[in-house]
């Protein structure tokens, strides 16, 4: 302790009064803050470390960062910016280096001292806002999990209500169909027959995605070696209405040799899905409305691209076409490319889409 030191604390406490008052009426504290009545508290207890500092000489660091570390807990919970506790903590600084160089210590006496004061307030602000960060980023963290889980709970909430509901209707609609083939077989002859077999087949397909949605994996089928030409051939036929019906021009260069050990239901149903809103895509804009299928095999895997003339895809929303219940269209579901994507990683494979003016293209990385 030097008497140097002595003199200003001596000095500060003499005009800590009017300290205080100016500090408290220049500071910025909102009207609601639920800890307004501590904010002065906290600030004697920073002067008081100041003075303990300089009457000590010694390091202080355990008692500032205690206090630092309160304080933040009260900032925090305030749910208030950061940004006044560090323009009131700094005007406190100011004001005591203001009336220590009011004293009557001379510049080469003051100097030691005022680094001593300077370091204070930089540990503690230093303290105080990493504390601060900490509990922020803590209850973010919370919130985002909670929204999450949230999310979770309503989905699988959504996807009990669908199973139940979509098991509920594929029963009659399985007898439907059935009657349907009876139909065809009594009276081959007779119109719309397969016009509605082929609607009820659409129907059917939107059921199953539903309940594929509330699946954790793959159960239905057994895999099996397939050849990806033919599947494709089969889709196009299954789909030829619709292909028809969008004057829709779909040219397919697949290497016959190239065959999948797969589940192949599950991958007709993706290449149906993608087909369906390439078709879809097409019908908004003018002829010539062309679908391109690609494939091919490289080392151990098979690339499958299907691209389609329409309408760009929005930059921003190609992220985010995977997403379960996002859609674009009026009527959609949201749930077939999020069914498509699910399909595809539990084969091991990976999906994506990009798009432009010219073209839009989903990319599909299959094991071969």
């Amino acid at each position: 302790m030097t008497s140097a030191a002595q003199k200003l604390v001596a000095h500060l406490d003499a005009h800590f009064s009017d300290f205080l008052s100016y500090w408290q009426s220049h500071m910025y504290i909102a009207d609601n803050d639920k800890y307004i009545d501590h904010v002065m508290h906290n600030g004697i207890a920073v002067f008081q470390l100041v003075k303990d500092t300089l009457l000590h000489s010694a390091s202080n660091r355990e008692n500032i960062e205690q206090l630092a570390y309160k304080i933040a807990k009260e900032r925090a919970e305030t749910n208030m910016s950061i940004g006044e506790f560090v323009y009131n903590t700094n005007l406190g600084r100011r004001l005591v280096i203001k009336y220590a160089l009011q004293s009557t210590l001379s510049i080469e006496e003051l100097l030691p001292l005022i680094d001593e004061i300077n370091c204070v307030f930089d540990q503690f602000l230093f303290y105080a806002v990493t504390k601060y960060s900490e509990l922020k980023e803590a209850e973010l963290r919370e919130k985002n999990l909670f929204i999450t889980q949230s999310h979770k709970d309503r989905l699988t909430l959504l996807g009990q209500m669908s199973s139940s509901f979509v098991h509920e209707f594929r029963n009659p609609l399985t007898a439907i169909i059935g009657f349907i083939q009876l139909l065809k077989f009594e009276h081959p002859g007779l119109p719309y027959l397969d016009i509605i077999d082929h609607e009820l087949q659409q129907l059917k397909f939107r059921i199953s995605q539903f309940l594929h949605a509330s699946r954790k994996e793959i159960v239905e089928s057994e895999k099996e070696i397939f050849s990806l030409l033919q599947l494709f051939e089969e889709i196009i036929e299954f789909l030829y209405a619709s292909i028809v019906d969008g004057d829709v021009k779909i040219s397919v260069s697949i290497d016959p040799s190239i065959h999948i050990f797969a589940y192949k239901d599950q991958l007709r149903q993706v290449f149906i899905n993608i087909l369906l809103n390439s078709i879809e895509a097409v019908k908004e804009k003018a002829k010539p409305r062309c679908i391109y299928i690609d494939a091919c095999r490289q080392d151990k895997s098979v690339y499958i691209k299907i691209t389609n003339n329409g309408p760009p895809i929005p930059e921003e929303l190609v992220q985010t076409i995977f997403e379960p219940f996002f859609t674009t269209k009026k009527l959609g579901t949201g749930i077939g490319l999020y069914i498509c994507k699910k399909i595809i990683e539990d084969h091991g494979g990976q999906i994506t889409c990009t798009s432009n003016e010219q073209m839009t293209s989903f990319s599909i990385r299959l094991p071969a």
